[in-house]
């Protein structure tokens, strides 16, 4: 069965596709086991425009789906401030065209290019990128978390299309979801809860399964990083309303500033 379901999808693939090479954003290693399981092979990389732009890419001998995999030849990558992932090597542009305080601000003062984003790596060297630096969540206990990674494990549940945690100088998480209305509503008739879209979003009983479901996919979690509080969104985030970017990436300024009395309400009457 599993094999002729795999024949299908390389047949409509052209039939003989045997490697696929994915970067520009995440990809989730729930998807690209399915397609390894399918027999197509999809490598995932990492890189930016200022490295011409690949820093790294996994192996078809060594593709560790959840990491962006190892250094190609001739490229150095390192972890400096916060983690932050620098890069040195031939790939690496000389600077930004007349704009000497760009390229002053993207080098370190050893020359190595900081990306942004924040990296780990494991006992074979492959890179795994944990978040953006000027994403990171620092809760007022000190605590700093990546949200990308939370907020990633969260949408393995396909009851929620959209979703953003907060926390930045707070005492705990919160979450702003957008929940699958036909999902929603077949739950909502499980479960007994009120029927009425989108009001039932708003009803503590919502809100309490919602939770439940949140936690479950971030069980793995440390204790620190467990969401507290919820709140569910029927209109979707998108290009038009100005909330995500055009390669579809969250605007978290501009969704913590349209939601802004919601974020209030997470954090009204909280007793650490």
């Amino acid at each position: 069965m599993k094999k002729l379901v795999a024949d299908k999808v390389t047949k409509l693939l052209g039939g003989h596709l045997r490697i696929a090479v994915s970067g520009g954003a995440a990809l989730s290693p729930e998807i690209s086991k399915t397609f390894i399981g399918l027999g197509i092979n999809i490598l995932q990389g990492y890189g930016l425009t200022e490295t011409s732009p690949v820093i790294s890419v996994n192996r078809t001998d060594n593709n560790h789906p959840s990491s962006v995999g190892l250094p190609i030849e001739g490229v150095k990558v390192r972890l400096g401030i916060q983690n932050s992932i620098e890069v040195k090597g031939p790939n690496v542009m000389l600077g930004y065209w007349n704009n000497p305080e760009a390229t002053s601000q993207i080098f370190t003062e050893d020359k190595w290019l900081n990306t942004g984003d924040v990296g780990k790596f494991d006992a074979e060297g492959r890179i795994y990128i944990v978040g953006r630096i000027k994403e990171i969540i620092v809760l007022s206990n000190g605590e700093k978390i990546p949200p990308n990674d939370i907020e990633a494990a969260i949408l393995n549940d396909p009851l929620f299309e959209q979703v953003m945690v907060l926390g930045e100088g707070k005492p705990y998480l919160s979450l702003l979801a957008v929940v699958n209305r036909e999902l929603w509503q077949l739950s909502a008739e499980d479960r007994s809860l009120d029927k009425n879209w989108p009001l039932n979003l708003s009803q503590q009983q919502s809100r309490a399964f919602a939770l439940s479901r949140v936690a479950k996919q971030i069980k793995a979690f440390p204790g620190y990083a467990k969401v507290r509080r919820i709140a569910l969104m029927s209109e979707p985030w998108t290009i038009e309303n100005n909330l995500l970017t055009p390669t579809l990436k969250l605007k978290r300024d501009f969704v913590t500033e349209k939601y802004k009395h919601v974020i209030d309400e997470l954090y009204e009457g909280y007793n650490s």
